[in-house]
């Protein structure tokens, strides 16, 4: 129970990639976190690519810095939709100004790049969206997982394993 009493919020919208939404949650569950599922509207289901449904918990309005220890932003074209809401960007820029954790896997860079946060630090990404990453300011690398600070970036679903990993990593180690 090395995450107990430590509350993550994982960013939610339609066509999010199934893996990244539920490994996530059910890991950092495992491990002692609340995790909290965040979208454009609380109490609203989204749908995964393959229709999976998933439910918001709280709003992207609704979430303050100060509640929580960090936030997932998974893969999927989620991404795409959740980088039009700025009270997502802002809730991810507040995080990672007070160094609590920032992870985000296959195209979830694309609200970091969004989100302003990557210029000269090291990421990783589906390969797809890899120039998106380079020309918001970050050192892409090829890798399962990369650390740079409190920032946890990952490729694809089968990078998992150490995704969450570093996460959880990050989120004991960093004083919050």
């Amino acid at each position: 129970m090395e995450l107990k009493g430590k509350k993550i919020a994982i960013l939610v919208d339609n066509m999010y990639q199934e893996m990244e939404v539920w490994y996530p949650l059910f890991r950092l569950q495992e491990a002692g976190a609340t995790v909290v599922t965040v979208g454009a509207a609380a109490g609203q289901t989204y749908t995964s690519k393959l229709g999976y449904p998933v439910k918001a918990e709280r709003s992207y309005d609704d979430v303050r810095e100060a509640d929580f220890d960090g936030v997932v932003v998974p893969g999927g074209f989620a991404p795409d939709h959740i980088r039009r809401h700025q009270s997502a960007l802002q809730f991810v820029r507040d995080l990672d100004r007070q160094g609590k954790l920032v992870a985000s896997i296959c195209h979830g860079p694309w609200v970091l790049c969004s989100a302003g946060i990557l210029k000269g630090r090291k990421a990783t990404s589906f390969f797809a969206i890899k120039d998106d990453v380079v020309n918001a300011g970050a050192k892409w690398e090829d890798a399962e997982v990369v650390v740079d600070e409190n920032l946890v970036t990952s490729r694809k679903p089968e990078d998992l394993p150490a995704f969450c990993r570093a996460s959880i990593q990050i989120l004991t180690t960093v004083a919050v």
